[in-house]
């Protein structure tokens, strides 16, 4: 039976050659958001590779399966896929692959787990710097002032989410740019983007040596911020966002010969200051919908049989 082994060698291709393709683009920085969607694409046509290749070879080796799998069936259909000997490489194919669905999952809870942690722990540590004083009710707006020597702004989630400011960003931030920070914050959450970052970062985590989920945590991270930057400058300019990312980041050194840390900031402001030509309307569906069609292939691979027997 040679589906499984076609699977896994067309998931294989599509981890080597889409990220290439994507990489030499020029459109991923035009259009942030059908960037996310190719890339989140790609990924889960890798995992959907990898999980019917695990199907089918747990079918191969144990009847078991097989009777479930292929239970609503024909049994033209069942026959079409030759099962015969498969051998030993079957059920070993089938655990290799089980374990590593296994991983990943517990890979994405640690990740999870470890966010709410760190939630916990920022919302502490909010409670020690802006105490409540006696009497005083748990403040409502969606701004919080935090006196601080050095100009920060983060989004705080949470039951009733927040922008956390420091006294420091107020005044740095002139005029509509700490509106256009508090869009790009909110911009974020409306997008559920900690979720891609989860996911990205669950599965660079796991599998280090495989290259496309390192992309694949590197472009998330890279790409949410200019999504997020489309969204605040859509609403106060491009100018104002762009000023706003200078004056938060200014003293970090990352305008600097060799910023180091947070090195896409520079990135982030010029492409604000230089816009890149949106893509046509026509050309955004085409790729959205090709994107779209990359998973669908190895639901086909794995449908051919079949659809010869039945054809």
């Amino acid at each position: 039976m040679m589906v499984p082994a076609v699977l896994l060698l067309l998931g294989a291709l599509t981890a080597v050659l889409a990220p290439r393709l994507i990489a030499r683009a020029d459109w991923p920085d035009h259009e942030p958001v059908v960037a996310l969607w190719a890339w989140q694409c790609v990924v889960a046509a890798v995992l959907l590779c990898c999980v019917l290749s695990m199907t089918l070879s747990a079918a191969a080796a144990w009847q078991a399966v097989r009777g479930h799998v292929f239970a609503p069936a024909p049994r033209s259909v069942v026959e079409a896929y030759a099962w015969g000997a498969t051998g030993p490489w079957a059920a070993a194919t089938a655990v290799v692959l089980a374990f590593g669905g296994l991983w990943s999952g517990a890979m994405l809870v640690r990740e999870v787990l470890r966010n709410r942690a760190g939630r916990r722990s920022r919302h502490a540590e909010l409670r020690l710097r802006a105490p409540l004083l006696p009497g005083e009710e748990s403040a409502s707006g969606r701004l919080l002032v935090l006196e601080g020597e050095r100009p920060e702004a983060w989004w705080l989630a949470g039951a009733a989410p927040q922008l956390v400011v420091t006294t420091a960003a107020l005044r740095r931030l002139k005029g509509r740019q700490l509106d256009a920070v508090l869009a790009h914050e909110q911009g974020h959450a409306t997008a559920r983007h900690d979720w891609l970052l989860n996911c990205s970062t669950a599965l660079a985590t796991g599998f280090p040596q495989v290259p496309v989920f390192a992309a694949f945590r590197d472009e998330m991270h890279r790409l949410v911020e200019l999504s997020a930057d489309d969204m605040a400058s859509r609403r106060f300019g491009r100018l104002t966002t762009a000023l706003a990312l200078v004056e938060l980041n200014e003293d970090r050194g990352v305008f600097g010969p060799s910023p180091a840390p947070q090195a896409h900031v520079p990135q982030r402001v010029h492409r604000l200051l230089t816009p890149p030509g949106r893509l046509t309307p026509a050309r955004r569906l085409r790729l959205t919908v090709a994107a779209s069609l990359v998973p669908v292939v190895p639901v086909l691979v794995t449908l051919v049989p079949a659809l010869r027997t039945l054809g």
